[in-house]
């Protein structure tokens, strides 16, 4: 018979129900980002009309890749929320003042991302701390 102890977590639904959040905008990323890496033609349309050349598609794209992934790595998942929230203002802004297109979709994935990067903050302020003190 073992006399090992197993220590129990208690699972917190808020903890459990901001990961299912950050998987689901995690895959909407993706979603959206490779297409602008595989150089779909409505991507390469939509880059054109915004002006800046398609140097802007791969580096958007890779962008949100990079987001999508970050927001399922613990450590920096707050990092991720706030990089795709900082990006999202410029998907907003191009939406509006360039494309004269409906600001719905980026607004809330920016409320979306917003929201985790404010969850998040104490993992944002910790690493914040650490890169000051180096």
């Amino acid at each position: 018979m073992s006399t090992a102890t197993t220590a129990t977590r208690r699972v917190r639904p808020g903890v459990v129900g901001l990961w299912v959040v950050q998987v689901v905008l995690a895959v909407m990323f993706v979603m959206a980002g490779l297409p602008k890496l595989s150089g779909d033609p409505v991507m390469v349309d939509l880059f054109n009309a915004v002006g800046a050349g398609q140097w802007l598609r791969y580096v958007v794209g890779a962008l949100e890749l990079a987001g999508a992934i970050g927001l399922l790595v613990p450590r920096v998942c707050g990092l991720a929320a706030l990089g795709l929230a900082m990006l999202l203002v410029g998907a907003t802004l191009t939406n509006i003042v360039v494309l004269g297109a409906s600001p719905a979709i980026p607004i809330a994935y920016l409320l979306v991302a917003a929201v985790i990067a404010w969850l998040r903050r104490a993992s944002i302020q910790a690493t914040a701390r650490t890169l000051v003190r180096r």
